[in-house]
This record gives C-alpha cells, structure tokens and sequence, in this order.
C-alpha cells in the first residue's frame, strides 16, 4: 500500500533538506547529474513474490553531485525517490566514493540513508552499499548489491540505474 500522503511529503521534504546540504551545483555545472531508476533483480524469486516484493521494475528519479576529485577517486552525494520493490516509495540520500578502476569502469561505496515502509520495517536506516558503474561520460550506467540483512532487507536483490550529466553532452 502507497504511504500516505503526509508521509510521501515528509519524505519528499526531508531528501530536499539534504540536497540542499550539498554544495552548489553553480561551481562546476558539469558536476551535477540527473538519475533515472531503475531496474531490480531478486534472487530467491519465489520468496520475494511471497512476501511482496518482487517489482522488478523501480521507476524514480534523482541528483547527483560530484563535489571533489582527487587522484583516481571521485566523491559524490546523491538523493532520490523511487518506486521500490514493495511497490512503496522510497526516499535514499547518500554520500559515496568512486575509485576510477580504469577505462570508464568505477568502483566503491555509498553510506545512504533509506526511508521505505518495505524495508527495516519502516522505520528510516543507514547503510554502507557497495557501487559499480560504467561511465562514458555524458551517460553513467550503475550498479549495486544490497544483501539480505535480517530486519532490513529480506532478499538479495542486485539494482541498476542510469545517471546523465546534461553539462557533458
């Protein structure tokens, strides 16, 4: 069942408030990208179903702000609603860091706050997530796993999503 509409707004309100902690996107345009969810894999299928949460597809959207890099890392704070696998919204803000492995391929990490009534029993978490993507420059296709943890995510579930850097066209 969607959340009710005060609670869709308290969500809405409090990614807001942290978007708006980040750094201004003025100081380097081209560092600011728009996400677009996504795509969820569930892997013990039959149990997600059972437990209602097998949507595998997670339409949302997302900003994204490359605020530092340094060597062959790059730093980023990103928020985002989405419609997630038990078909609730979602509401995730996070920081993450990005090692540039080579040839457009990164990897690394996000500590992200997530606000669903599907996972942690709707109570608001954090949480460390582990991140690859696959950048050409205008367009970043991403990646991550979130394990089954016991109370906060009952299915291992992979998740992909696609970020594009207007300023980079």
């Amino acid at each position: 069942m969607p959340p009710a509409p005060r609670t869709a707004v308290r969500r809405a309100g409090a990614l807001a408030a942290l978007l708006l902690l980040a750094p201004p996107a003025a100081a380097d345009a081209d560092a600011l990208g728009i996400s677009f969810f996504g795509l969820s894999y569930h892997f013990n299928r039959d149990k997600a179903r059972s437990l209602g949460v097998d949507n595998g597809f997670n339409p949302g959207l997302g900003v994204r702000y490359r605020f530092a890099e340094r060597e062959r890392w790059s730093f980023e704070v990103q928020g985002a609603a989405y419609y997630d696998s038990g078909r609730n919204t979602a509401v995730v803000a996070g920081v993450s860091a990005l090692w540039h492995v080579g040839r457009g391929f990164h990897a690394g990490g996000a500590l992200a706050l997530f606000d669903s009534p599907t996972y942690n029993n709707g109570r608001a978490f954090v949480a460390p997530i582990p991140l690859v993507a696959y950048d050409w420059g205008a367009i970043t296709l991403n990646a991550t796993f979130l394990p089954k943890v016991a109370r906060y995510n009952d299915i291992a579930t992979l998740g992909v999503w696609v970020t594009f850097w207007p300023k980079r066209w």
